[in-house]
């Protein structure tokens, strides 16, 4: 399944908690959507997410039901390690 890196910036810092887990998860799995991890910017105000999904336009769709920002999505195929060798990311 393609990989995807998302983008979110939030006007407000983000307080994430256990709590919101079960209705992301929820939600991504009606659009057939996995979250992998995230990452958190110092600021608390955006993060970087990895996905996988059958496309872009579902991530989009489950950030539009869970009322989360989708600012950018990206594609990615392919990964460049330290020692300078590209693979495939899927």
């Amino acid at each position: 399944m393609p990989l995807f890196i998302i983008e979110r910036q939030f006007a407000e810092q983000l307080d994430p908690t256990l709590a919101d887990i079960p209705e992301i998860t929820r939600v991504n799995e009606d659009e057939d959507v996995q979250w992998l991890m995230s990452f958190l910017s110092a600021d608390k105000r955006k993060t970087y997410c990895l996905y996988s999904a059958e496309s872009a336009d579902a991530i989009r769709r489950a950030a539009e039901r869970l009322g989360m920002p989708a600012d950018v999505v990206t594609e990615v195929t392919d990964k460049v390690l330290p020692d300078g060798s590209l693979t495939s990311v899927v």
